[in-house]
């Protein structure tokens, strides 16, 4: 299900991060923004299907809206066709989160914490409640363990929280 953030509606969301530049540019891997979508629509979308995907499709993804459950449903269509059509077979799909993490505006997760802290810096709840939803999921995807984590001091940096 799809929750529009208060917070966000204040603040405009860029396309991509500055800590993203490097590789959205070139569209070798999928923005923060996209992967967000592709958790809210519940489906998961491969490497290798979004590098099929022509630029100006890639671009179209990017620039949608999915924050309701109406957009949400006419992304995942839209991604599933784009798929299929370049790749031959579509995506998976995934159960979509009810109360993800990045949606908690109380809580900072412990993922995140633990990361900030290996860095010596820690986030207040308050500081985690004005980042914008797309803000705390990259923080969030970021602080994975399976995650590569090069870009999550960028990000803090980025998000004037180091």
């Amino acid at each position: 299900m799809a929750v529009t953030d208060p917070n966000s509606a204040a603040k405009i969301e860029p396309l991509h991060f500055q800590f993203e530049s490097d590789f959205v540019e070139s569209w070798n891997c999928i923005p923060m923004r996209v992967r967000l979508y592709l958790d809210t629509c519940g489906v998961k979308l491969k490497l290798v299907h979004w590098t099929a995907l022509a630029e100006a499709e890639r671009q179209q993804l990017v620039e949608m809206s999915c924050e309701t459950e109406a957009e949400a449903e006419v992304y995942r269509d839209r991604l599933m066709e784009l798929v299929r059509d370049r790749y031959g077979s579509e995506p998976s799909l995934l159960p979509i989160p009810e109360s993800p993490a990045w949606d908690n505006l109380d809580v900072v997760p412990e993922t995140v914490a633990a990361k900030a802290q290996e860095l010596e810096l820690a986030i207040a709840p308050q500081q985690w409640s004005n980042l914008t939803r797309l803000q705390r999921f990259a923080l969030i995807k970021l602080s994975r363990p399976s995650h590569e984590n090069r870009n999550f001091l960028p990000a803090l940096q980025e998000f004037g929280l180091a």
